[in-house]
């Protein structure tokens, strides 16, 4: 970390930053100007105590970090692409994962069809949502273990691989019994004692962005999945809160770009909750695969507007079809192929 102390700071005001520096773990190297002076503290600055409490001292101006606070999740210590392998489906590197399904898994009937449409179009992971967080108590919650049979069900009826939202730490281990990759929701995003279980699982888990979350914090509830032993982590961005009303949220694109520079875990974007808007989608995919997303999250009803829940935001079986018509040349200008 580097101390900056303000101008004119007296030698015995240098000194005392500098023992307190050696207190807290690291090794104190002072660079004196003319007029300021700064300290390079030279240690992992990810384990040692956080200096950024020397700011209580009158004479420090402030503290910067040098290294990452997520360690596991930067490219400082994995420069190459991740590539999470779920039972033979690879997505990232060069492998893009399309993950389609209904917002809720209503019936046997809707799921099913969904599942084979979603295949026939190309998805090789059907996502729906057995457990749903609701604003309101009043709205359709679920079918929770019946809902997880049904997605069982499609899995061995067509093959596709289970993503499905866990909700709480003591849905861990059941949910698991299902699902192929574990979905964390946005109101989770920080949920740290469901993080930690959702990475002893052993499934992969998708880490959604929070709804008002930073990207530091986003990664570095990721950096919670990788430090618990599961490297099978996918980030997701959903959308944010904004002043914005058009959307129901404002899908951050900008994101994917940073995402990717900073951490070499897969990104994949849900444009269906990061609009709220079915005619919007497709111009999202299309701008996430050219940003350099590694897979899509989308929504698909076989009636939206008979849906129990979102039904405004899902494509039906024909807009997916258009969706992945629209993506492929996108996806062959950055050099990625169907997972």
């Amino acid at each position: 970390m580097i101390i900056v102390l303000r101008p004119h700071a007296s030698k015995e005001q240098i000194d005392q930053v500098l023992h307190e520096v050696e207190v807290l773990g690291y090794t104190p190297a002072p660079i004196h100007g003319a007029t300021q002076t700064v300290i390079a503290a030279i240690g992992d600055e990810r384990t040692h105590a956080n200096l950024e409490s020397l700011t209580a001292f009158p004479q420090v101006e402030s503290v910067l970090r040098v290294q990452k606070r997520y360690k596991l999740a930067s490219r400082e210590s994995h420069p190459a692409d991740t590539v999470i392998n779920v039972d033979g489906v690879e997505v990232g590197g060069g492998k893009f994962g399309l993950m389609a399904g209904p917002c809720s898994v209503e019936s046997e009937e809707q799921l099913m069809k969904t599942a084979h449409a979603v295949k026939a179009a190309g998805a090789t992971i059907l996502r729906g949502g057995a457990y749903k967080p609701r604003t309101s108590p009043y709205e359709f919650q679920g079918l929770g273990k019946e809902g997880l049979r049904l997605l069982a069900l499609a899995r061995k009826e067509t093959g596709l691989k289970i993503i499905t939202e866990v909700l709480s730490e003591r849905d861990v281990e059941h949910v698991a019994e299902t699902a192929d990759i574990l979905q964390i929701g946005a109101r989770n995003a920080q949920n740290y004692q469901l993080l930690i279980e959702a990475a002893k699982s052993g499934k992969a888990v998708l880490l959604k962005r929070g709804m008002s979350e930073r990207i530091e914090e986003w990664l570095l509830a990721a950096e919670y999945l990788l430090a618990h032993g599961n490297p099978n982590v996918f980030l997701c961005e959903r959308g944010i809160r904004t002043f914005e009303t058009y959307t129901r949220n404002t899908l951050d694109l900008a994101a994917v770009a940073i995402a990717k520079k900073e951490s070499h875990l897969p990104v994949v974007i849900d444009p269906s909750q990061g609009c709220g808007r079915a005619d919007l989608v497709i111009s999202l995919c299309i701008g996430a695969v050219a940003m350099g997303a590694d897979g899509l999250l989308i929504e698909v009803h076989p009636n939206p507007a008979e849906a129990l829940s979102d039904g405004q935001q899902q494509v039906d079986f024909a807009g997916f079809q258009k969706l992945v018509a629209s993506i492929q040349p996108f996806l062959q200008a950055v050099n990625k192929s169907a997972a």
